[in-house]
């Protein structure tokens, strides 16, 4: 597997085949390398909802501008921050740490101390900030996990986040919509998968200082 191949090979599809589906060994382990992604502190302060539902992708579809992906894909995938971030979830995110490394939690007061200083210095609107950035972390790393594994996939943010709020009872969980991504298989007739890939020359993309 060459991945510059894969990711030369992906794009954003714009018509799936809405007959092909995912398998669920497929489903999982584009889930567990989104799972593994990177996030400040590991403390992924975002949770991943996944949509099956027709009905409710139907529902989802009418407020994302009509978009045939939202209903078509084989699943719908949805990046939600947590609307307030607190104490409560560095300190769990530290009980983790303890059981999984086998270390005592006071050991790591200082590294708790440090994550409960940035989150409680956070502002309202300096949190969804913070916590939207490392929900579109996972995104990327949704997207090359999926290319890797020959599974296609399109980005999105065309869509009413508070709308998706209200179908999905995400207020009530704490959750705010913050970007889609719809996976499947690209249709035959997506004749975007025979356009060539458009990207900055490696000379203007990167520069050395």
């Amino acid at each position: 597997m060459d991945i510059l191949e894969k990711l030369n090979w992906r794009y954003a599809v714009k018509k799936f085949d809405p007959v092909k589906k995912l398998e669920e060994a497929q489903l999982s382990r584009v889930l567990e390398a989104t799972r593994l992604s990177a996030s400040s502190y590991g403390l992924q302060p975002y949770k991943i909802i996944v949509v099956k539902d027709p009905a409710v992708r139907e529902a989802l579809k009418a407020v994302s501008w009509n978009q045939p992906q939202i209903t078509d894909a084989s699943h719908l995938v949805v990046f939600a921050r947590y609307d307030e971030l607190n104490n409560e979830h560095v300190e769990k995110y530290i009980g983790r740490i303890a059981g999984t490394r086998n270390l005592e939690a006071k050991d790591l007061e200082g590294f708790e101390n440090v994550m409960k200083g940035t989150v409680n210095g956070l502002d309202e609107n300096a949190a969804a900030n913070w916590t939207s950035k490392q929900a579109y972390l996972a995104l990327g790393t949704l997207l090359t996990a999926s290319a890797v594994d020959g599974i296609d996939a399109c980005p999105m943010e065309g869509f009413d986040a508070a709308a998706y709020d209200r179908i999905l009872g995400l207020k009530e969980k704490n959750l705010r919509t913050v970007v889609v991504a719809a996976i499947g298989f690209r249709a035959a007739e997506d004749g975007m998968q025979h356009a060539k890939k458009v990207r900055k020359p490696l000379e203007d993309f990167v520069e050395l200082v």
